[in-house]
């Protein structure tokens, strides 16, 4: 079992910035897992924003936060973490990260929130115009 914890997020207004980070714990092969940062507006379905391999190398990321997400790993104190700039109302969502086995110690991105196994507790960011 792998646990995620969270920080980070909350009210910041359009146009700013934020910065998350998500440590787990449970699992001594956290390393090799794939991590990803996924959001829920509501109303709205669970949708991928931004995704990372397991050694940091390989990143994507959805059209709607390009050029302005960056996600990012320290495998040695098993943090991965998301900073996105130039927000605006639309990003306003729950961010969760989460985890998964399914791309382990490959070069291969989960872009599908049913591909991860982990999840961590999610949290609500609102961006104010």
């Amino acid at each position: 079992q792998v646990q995620l914890v969270e920080s980070g997020g909350g009210l910041v207004q359009a146009g700013g910035s934020l910065r998350r980070s998500c440590h787990a714990s449970g699992r001594t092969t956290f390393a090799g897992l794939g991590k990803g940062w996924l959001r829920q507006a509501t109303g709205k379905a669970r949708e991928f924003a931004a995704g990372i391999n397991w050694t940091g190398g390989r990143t994507y990321y959805a059209e709607s936060v390009k050029g302005r997400c960056t996600v990012s790993r320290d495998n040695v104190v098993n943090t991965v973490y998301l900073t996105m700039d130039s927000l605006k109302p639309e990003d306003t969502a729950i961010y969760y990260c989460a985890a998964t086995t399914r791309t382990m110690f490959t070069g291969t991105i989960s872009y599908s929130s049913a591909q991860y196994d982990y999840w961590g507790q999610g949290t609500q960011v609102t961006v104010s115009s």
